[in-house]
């Protein structure tokens, strides 16, 4: 079966903050917009839906439900990084889908265009060549999406020439707020500001804000400013996962 022609449905986790569905909303539209425009960045999506993995509605199950019969997808993760809601509540949705054929995509990150989105957001944030940079990200109690957010720090340091710690908002260590006072203690008065690695506003942007850095950027996404790297990165995760499945699918017909 060809995949080229599934639906693209962009799974977030979920907010309960206004701004944030606002800005994934906006993510979404911003797809949508581009298949419209004959993206040339990856293969057609018959059409784009968003759904979610936790907190909002329409869940997994309903998005793809509400999907024409038959229709394959392919589920791009609206998350930065593989974790348990990839790895386990994903997939585990999508290997409980009877009626059509869904393939799951990777993650948004890591990925080096995702560091030029850092580095705008940090140049908008008024840091400086001197400040001392802390990633700020959500966690997770999943190793393999610890190891994710390790890797974008270390491209982030590459970019700028400069160390970058990871701090973590939940399940991993060191925290934020001990990340942040260690650059501070060691840092000779030098500005510490965290770099916001985070999809939306919501919860954890409200924590960062709070860790006690001198400044915290912006998530990626805002309400009013979808940058175009996410909209190409969403794309080739469709893409890369619908060639996959077709190709396996043209295998499986060649050896039946």
């Amino acid at each position: 079966m060809d995949f080229t022609g599934a639906a693209l449905v962009g799974i977030s986790h979920g907010t309960a903050s206004p701004d944030g569905q606002v800005a994934v909303r906006g993510l979404i539209d911003a797809v949508e917009a581009a298949v419209g425009e004959g993206s040339p960045l990856a293969a057609s999506p018959a059409m784009v839906r968003l759904g979610h993995v936790d907190v909002q509605q329409p869940d997994v199950a309903a998005t793809l439900a509400a999907l024409p019969p038959s229709l394959p997808a392919v589920v791009v993760p609206l998350l930065l990084s593989a974790g348990y809601h990839v790895h386990v509540d994903l997939r585990r949705e999508i290997e409980a889908v009877a009626d059509r054929r869904v393939r799951l995509a990777a993650a948004l990150g890591p990925d080096d265009r995702l560091v030029g989105v850092l580095r705008r957001r940090l140049d908008e944030a008024g840091a400086a060549p001197d400040d001392l940079v802390v990633l700020a990200v959500a966690g997770s109690s999943d190793e393999r999406a610890v190891d994710d957010c390790r890797d974008m720090g270390e491209r982030l340091a590459a970019a700028l020439g400069a160390p970058v710690t990871v701090g973590f908002l939940s399940a991993a260590e060191p925290r934020l707020a001990d990340a942040i006072a260690a650059a501070r203690l060691g840092g000779a008065g030098r500005r510490v500001i965290a770099a916001s690695y985070l999809l939306a506003p919501g919860y954890f942007q409200d924590l960062a804000a709070s860790a006690g850095a001198d400044l915290v950027t912006d998530p990626l996404l805002t309400p009013n400013d979808t940058p175009s790297a996410l909209v190409d990165i969403v794309l080739d995760r469709f893409a890369a996962a619908a060639a996959a499945a077709s190709a396996a699918s043209a295998a499986s017909a060649a050896g039946a």
